[in-house]
């Protein structure tokens, strides 16, 4: 038996090595293939982290800053240096990651006292010294019961419990000094690559800042996003009322047979908000003529739309819905991105003088002939379909661009009521480790895409970043144009998603490019205990994704 490898990089290049050699090793020959530090490595496709020994011949690409699963380690890997820092100077104090704000994320400080500027500016230069250091993040493995009693004799009690319920023999626990921790995902080497970050002063927290996989040697631009903040302050709100923040505390609230006061509960938030916002536009009867309901891919705009939709007509208003999609431009004059493929999500993609002309002409009081969009051919055609309003009858319109001035520019601003909506969920795994609102929405979208589209998982995995880039560019840039915001996330979904989205993810296999991505998903739903459907109700934003909704027959 031979004592040599033979891998293979993603360029093309062999070289061959003495088995057990490191991917850090071979990442330090590969070093100048890259502008920004190598973090991890796909081997087969699948991510490793660098300590990872190779003992087969492989394919491996290695990860560097100019990626999303190389921004992803990164991120994770400085909340470990964050957490190091504060156990270093607030030994009986608890740092915890919140959730995503400003490109950064919105982490508390819990030491018994309101948090100051002076504080946070010590938590900074120390994390700054952690990673002079260059201090390794070490993998150790452990038997699964050992992992509890440390965590245990740490006093981290969801830890324990979360780790209770795994179905694993053994866990890696990560180290950075005499630190240890418990992370959902793959760490970077050494603390020495962790350059680039700033913390800033937010109260009643922090940000913790990093750099985009665009720009990977600076911070990005910050901006204030102060009703994303509060929209997220309602979800924490309504995690404490459902008695319900942490992943391992929902799966005993679905072992114990509570789960389904939890959806009741969760589907009546739901419901009110709805109709406050339905009030709301009610209050304002006969001013507002145009209602734009705006939020990214699987956020459950439609749902929202016809539940809307229903509650202002018990408030006495009739609007009139409008679908985007019937003005799209014909085929041959659609936008093309970078790759060279059509762009359906640029917003000229959208016909913007006849949408507005319509428009006009409607607020007007005319009867308009509205155009059907023939997707099979790629063009507008006329069905006979007319519609006319009254004075006090808004316009319901929902689409990615509601947000954006230019899709309206017709309409005077103090006629237009903006909504924005989006997945932000109030759970976490633990208390430094989020669930990221983006992994709730694709999961959605590829249980969606599998129920009525007819795509696969790959399919849906395949377009994910393209979807992700309209959104940076079309929706993200007008959150805070929003007059009210929605936040369409269940607390119960991902125990639902996890038995229609498992069996789509294991089809996967790791010839494909994206089978690292599947496997992600996969860890992640692992975390959940199942939950059957039968309770959701049939106007739930999930049927949406599920099927059985009332709105779709």
């Amino acid at each position: 038996m031979s004592d040599w490898i033979e891998v293979r990089f993603i360029n093309g290049d062999k070289r061959r090595y003495p088995k057990e050699t490191t991917l850090l090793a071979i990442s330090r020959e590969r070093a100048a293939f890259y502008t920004s530090p190598i973090v991890a490595a796909k081997v087969n496709n699948d991510i490793k982290d660098l300590q990872t020994e190779i003992n087969d011949d492989c394919l491996v690409d290695f990860i560097d800053l100019r990626s999303e699963e190389g921004i992803r380690v990164y991120q994770r890997s400085l909340v470990f240096v964050m957490v190091a820092a504060a156990r270093d100077l607030f030994p009986d104090g608890e740092v915890t990651v919140e959730h995503s704000l400003s490109k950064g994320l919105y982490c508390e400080l819990n030491i018994g006292r309101a948090v100051t500027p002076e504080d946070i500016e010590r938590l900074e230069v120390r994390m700054r010294q952690i990673v002079a250091e260059d201090r390794p993040i070490v993998r150790k493995s452990y038997q699964l019961q050992e992992a509890i009693r440390l965590f245990e004799a740490a006093g981290q009690t969801e830890k324990v419990k979360l780790l209770g319920q795994l179905k694993r023999e053994r866990v890696s626990i990560y180290y950075c000094g005499d630190v240890y921790d418990y992370f959902y995902g793959t760490m970077a080497p050494s603390t020495g690559c962790l350059q680039v970050f700033g913390l800033l002063f937010h109260p009643p927290g922090f940000l913790l800042r990093f750099p985009e996989k665009d720009h990977p040697d600076k911070l990005p631009e910050f901006v204030p996003q102060p009703k994303l903040a509060a929209i997220f302050q309602e979800a924490e709100q309504w995690g404490k009322i459902l008695r319900c923040g942490y992943v391992a505390t929902l799966n005993d609230c679905i072992r114990n047979g509570q789960i389904a006061d939890i959806i009741r509960i969760a589907e009546a938030l739901h419901e009110k908000k709805i109709a406050q916002i339905a009030d709301f536009v009610s209050e304002h009867r006969g001013k507002v003529r145009v209602i734009l309901v705006a939020g990214p891919s699987s956020s459950g705009k439609t749902t929202f739309a016809h539940r809307l939709n229903i509650q202002l007509r018990v408030n006495g208003v009739w609007p009139v819905p409008i679908s985007l999609d019937d003005y799209f431009v014909d085929r041959a004059h659609t936008p093309r991105d970078e790759k060279g493929d059509y762009d359906f999500e640029a917003i000229e993609a959208i016909d913007l003088e006849l949408f507005n002309e319509h428009l006009t002409r409607l607020l007007s009081g005319d009867e308009v002939k509205i155009p059907s969009y023939n997707f099979v051919t790629g063009q507008r055609e006329y069905r006979g379909r007319k519609i006319r309003i009254d004075k006090d009858q808004p316009l319901i319109i929902e689409g990615i661009h509601g947000l954006n001035e230019r899709l309206t520019s017709a309409v005077p601003r103090e006629q237009k009521v903006k909504i924005y909506i989006s997945a932000l969920t109030q759970l976490s795994i633990d208390n430094h480790n989020r669930i990221p609102t983006t992994d709730t929405r694709l999961i959605r979208r590829i249980v969606r895409d599998s129920q009525f589209r007819a795509h696969d998982a790959l399919n849906t995995l395949k377009l994910w970043s393209s979807v992700r880039r309209g959104e940076e560019r079309n929706i993200f840039p007008f959150q805070e144009e929003a007059d009210v915001m929605f936040n369409s996330a269940l607390i119960y979904e991902l125990a639902v998603l996890k038995k229609y989205a498992e069996p789509l993810l294991e089809q996967i296999g790791p010839e494909h490019e994206v089978y690292s991505e599947a496997r992600r998903l996969l860890n992640f739903l692992a975390y959940f205990a199942p939950v059957d459907d039968d309770e959701v109700p049939l106007n739930s934003i999930l049927r949406e994704f599920i099927g059985k909704s009332c709105f779709y027959k």
